[in-house]
């Protein structure tokens, strides 16, 4: 069957108001007439289960970040970067735990802030890390404003979780290098640190669990450079995997999706990946590559990356968008389990994304 594509603004096409999850751009899209809900084809497509169409984050998830479930409340915390502010001012914040970082707007990401430390030994971290005390934060206050005001039971509630196990043990210690060092010279301190950090970070998303009815879940956790992984299959095996496991585990038994960002490249941990029963990876196109990765692990581990060959802002012609999101979509959406970044200011490019999106991947799934 082949299905319309509205023009832009079209009359008499349905439309709504979305609001991306990174800067906050409002923009207004078509609201199609879908025969099932995109909260049950989001799940379908994770589950690499017969989904009718590819998922559009703009418009078939409601996405919030650590930071809008209740810390900028106490003007104290963030879990990481503020999404919602203009991304190309430099500024600096606390995460939960006191570490300082710093978003660069050059570069478009948040690192470290130079001279934070607070661990300079690991064996000394049960006397040295403070661990946030939940309950003084106004979580319950802003579930109950978001889930009486905002929230929509027909898309999939995804929310972002921020850093993991690795993540926070560089921090602590002040850089990837004395994080790798620990992780070679004091194992079983690590170990220890990773246990509890789980337990930790599974009490966090019970909270949220019982505030929320979740139907996704984000956690990052950089495991690699551009050039190679940051510890060895060795390291992942005795010290990262099982930690994270528990922590997936936990999450899915409840129904809820595990979407894992990690950046660098890294290919050779690819089957951990798929052991851990990841849903979605939010992976980095530029150091893995992405069609070899559907090729050999499509059927266990889902896919989440920007739109390929497309730059947002570049004065494409519609045409142009067309072949860009049918290649996509013939390269990836195969079986299910991809779920594309969209990204673009420019409205009636925009339109013609998620248009195009919508009835080139019905048509794709019907056939």
């Amino acid at each position: 069957m082949k299905y319309p594509r509205p023009a832009y603004m079209e009359a008499g096409m349905p439309t709504c108001n979305v609001v991306s999850p990174f800067g906050g751009v409002e923009s207004t899209l078509p609201k199609f007439d879908t025969p099932i809900t995109p909260k049950e084809n989001f799940i379908r497509a994770a589950k690499r289960d017969k989904p009718m169409w590819v998922p559009n984050h703009l418009t078939d998830t409601q996405e919030f970040q650590f930071n809008e479930l209740g810390t900028h409340k106490l003007g104290k915390f963030q879990g990481g970067p503020d999404f919602l502010r203009p991304s190309q001012v430099d500024y600096t914040f606390l995460d939960p735990y006191g570490n300082s970082w710093s978003w660069v707007a050059s570069a478009q990401g948040a690192m470290l802030t130079p001279g934070t430390k607070i661990l300079d030994d690991i064996t000394q971290w049960e006397k040295v890390i403070k661990w946030p005390v939940h309950d003084e934060w106004t979580y319950v206050e802003v579930a109950e404003e978001f889930m009486k005001n905002q929230y929509d039971p027909t898309k999939a509630l995804h929310i972002n979780i921020f850093q993991g196990l690795t993540e926070m043990l560089v921090a602590f210690l002040g850089g990837y290098g004395e994080g790798m060092l620990a992780m070679a010279e004091e194992p079983e301190a690590v170990s220890d640190l990773f246990a509890y950090f789980a337990d930790r970070m599974i009490a966090f998303y019970d909270l949220m669990k019982s505030l929320y009815p979740l139907d996704m879940v984000t956690y990052h956790d950089d495991w690699g450079t551009q050039r190679a992984t940051f510890f060895s299959p060795a390291m992942m095996e005795e010290l990262v995997f099982e930690p994270t496991k528990k922590i997936i585990d936990h999450i899915k038994a409840d129904g809820v999706l595990f979407l894992f960002h990690t950046c660098g490249k890294v290919d050779s941990f690819l089957p951990y990946i798929c052991d851990l029963g990841i849903d979605y990876n939010q992976i980095q196109v530029s150091a893995v590559d992405i069609p070899k990765m559907k090729k050999d692990f499509g059927d266990k581990t889902g896919i989440m990356a920007p739109l390929e060959d497309y730059i947002p802002g570049f004065p494409y012609t519609d045409e142009q968008i067309i072949e860009i999101v049918r290649a996509n979509v013939d390269r990836y959406a195969n079986g299910g389990g991809y779920y594309p970044w969209i990204f673009e200011a420019n409205p009636k490019a925009l339109w013609t994304l998620t248009t195009e999106m919508y009835a080139y991947s019905r048509e794709f799934y019907d056939r």
